[in-house]
């Protein structure tokens, strides 16, 4: 069988860098790598998503040319092979919000706010016809902290579980529900990188798009500043919200409820990932982060829309303590 190497040799041919220097560029969470290619001055990126480990690259290709359409700085496509999983894209560097931050944090203000334009112009924007992110797939999405993080732990209970799902639905029905726009669904400081020679809302690189589907308006900015991999202060939080509010339009009280119920759904979909990515992969590594999705989960329950769920879920999910992350790493 032909590997992935003789794969991207051959593929790579065939493009402008054929013959570039290739050095590993760290990944993510899926089956996906990357590699920066240099040929002189000229850099570029490849993708290698293996088709047979589940991955495709389509999405991607369709979600990077929609939002280029719209002004935004997702990658170029140079070349592409679908039927093998590889992509030629633009090199966007490394300066990944994260890593600026942590260089410059008096530049958090103005690169959450450039970041929030980006979800501002996206909600002026057409939306592509993506799979509904609604009130069914998200209830489904945030029992996850119960099956692959409360469960691990405590025992499966069907009957406390479907209880959950029952009422939070109808959460989700009641707030989250209306005109809908492209959500990308990792929006966050490790995938956005900052191009401070581009303009307006240019100026963020966009990545790990490709499981954007159509859902809230509040979700990526939900992601955006209640991130589990770096602590957004209270007051940047405070004042995107009133920008996001302020510049899109949308109805102040609604939109905050709706931002609480979100950023319910959001993290304890991301409990059960986390529990999941330990437990089932060997990867302890987003075990660690728990302790902060907990955090923003519980302070999520504080809103009056979470009532119906709050002590539910108080009751029932165990705290992350030593103990309970000890249980959740392979």
């Amino acid at each position: 069988m032909t590997d992935r190497s003789d794969l991207a040799d051959a593929f790579l041919a065939g493009t402008v860098m054929a013959g570039a220097e290739r050095g590993p560029l760290a990944g993510d969470a899926s089956n996906r790598r990357y590699e920066r290619l240099r040929d002189g001055a000229r850099t570029a990126v490849l993708m290698d998503a293996p088709p047979e480990k589940g991955e495709d690259v389509r999405p991607f290709l369709r979600i990077a040319r929609h939002l280029k359409g719209l002004g935004l700085s997702a990658p170029e496509i140079y070349a592409e092979d679908v039927a093998h999983g590889f992509l030629l894209i633009e090199d966007l560097g490394d300066d990944l919000y994260s890593r600026v931050l942590r260089r410059e944090p008096a530049l958090e203000a103005p690169l959450y706010r450039a970041a929030t334009d980006v979800l501002v112009e996206l909600g002026r924007g057409a939306v592509p016809s993506l799979e509904p992110y609604g009130p069914e797939r998200m209830t489904t999405l945030a029992c996850l902290a119960f099956s692959k993080y409360r469960d691990p732990v405590r025992g499966a209970d069907a009957a406390l579980e479907a209880e959950f799902a029952g009422r939070f639905r109808e959460i989700l029905e009641a707030t989250t529900t209306g005109a809908v726009v492209l959500v990308q669904r990792d929006y966050h400081a490790d995938n956005l990188l900052w191009l401070p020679e581009r303009a307006g809302a240019a100026r963020v690189g966009l990545l790990d798009f490709q499981d954007a589907m159509a859902g809230h308006p509040g979700y990526d900015l939900v992601s955006l500043l209640q991130d589990v991999r770096r602590d957004v202060s209270a007051e940047v939080e405070a004042e995107m919200l009133r920008h996001y509010i302020t510049e899109s339009g949308v109805e102040d009280a609604a939109f905050r409820t709706a931002y609480a119920v979100l950023g319910a759904q959001r993290n304890l979909r991301i409990l059960g990932v986390f529990g999941r990515l330990g437990l089932d992969y060997g990867k302890p590594q987003y075990v660690d982060m728990i302790p902060k999705v907990w955090a923003h989960v519980m302070r999520d329950l504080e809103h009056p829309a979470l009532a119906p769920v709050a002590g539910l879920l108080r009751d029932a999910l165990p705290a992350p303590t030593a103990d309970v992350l000890a249980r959740l790493r392979k």
